[in-house]
C-alpha cells in the first residue's frame, strides 16, 4: 500500500512537471537568440525532474507557483536542462544536455544558472528556501540593470 501510494505521489509530480514545461525552452541556443533580442535575462534549471527530491521540492514551492510564472513571463527566458529517469528524450537531446552540465561544470541537481542576455553567467543558486517570493527578489537583485525594466 505504501509502495502504491509513492507511486501515485511521484506520478502526480511528474504531471505537474509536465505542464510546466510549456513556459520552458529546452535549446540554450535558441533562448540566448531570444535573450539578445529582448535583453531578457535567462534562467537555466539543470533538473532531473522525475527523480530528483530537490528538483521536485523547488518545482513545486517555487517554479510553478502563479507569482513566480508572471515574474518570469515579464522578465526571464526559462531554459530547462533536464536529466530524467522516465521521461523520454532523444540521444541528440541527451547529449546536449550533458555537454551543457559539463560546460557550465554541474555538480549536482538543482542547479539553476542566472545568465545575462549573452548568455554570461551571472549568478548560480540550487534548491532556494523561502518560497517563490525570496526567489524573485534574489533574481531581481542579480539580474542586470536594463534588463529589470522589460520593454525599455
Amino acid at each position: 500500500m505504501k509502495k502504491l501510494a509513492i507511486v501515485i505521489f511521484a506520478l502526480c509530480l511528474g504531471l505537474a512537471v509536465f505542464a510546466s514545461d510549456k513556459e520552458w525552452m529546452t535549446d540554450l541556443d535558441a533562448a540566448i537568440k531570444s535573450a539578445a533580442q529582448t535583453g531578457k535575462p535567462i534562467l537555466v534549471d539543470f533538473s532531473g525532474s522525475d527523480w530528483c527530491k530537490w528538483c521536485i521540492k523547488f518545482e513545486k514551492e517555487v517554479l510553478s507557483k502563479k507569482i513566480f510564472k508572471d515574474f518570469a513571463q515579464k522578465n526571464l527566458i526559462l531554459v530547462l536542462i533536464d536529466f530524467p529517469n522516465r521521461k523520454k528524450q532523444s540521444p541528440a537531446q541527451k547529449q546536449k544536455n550533458e555537454a551543457l552540465a559539463e560546460k557550465y561544470k554541474v555538480e549536482g541537481f538543482p542547479t539553476l544558472l542566472l545568465l545575462d542576455s549573452k548568455g554570461k553567467e551571472i549568478v548560480r543558486t540550487n534548491y532556494f528556501k523561502g518560497g517563490p517570493q525570496a526567489y524573485i527578489d534574489f533574481l531581481k537583485s542579480k539580474m542586470p540593470e536594463k534588463a529589470k525594466t522589460p520593454g525599455k
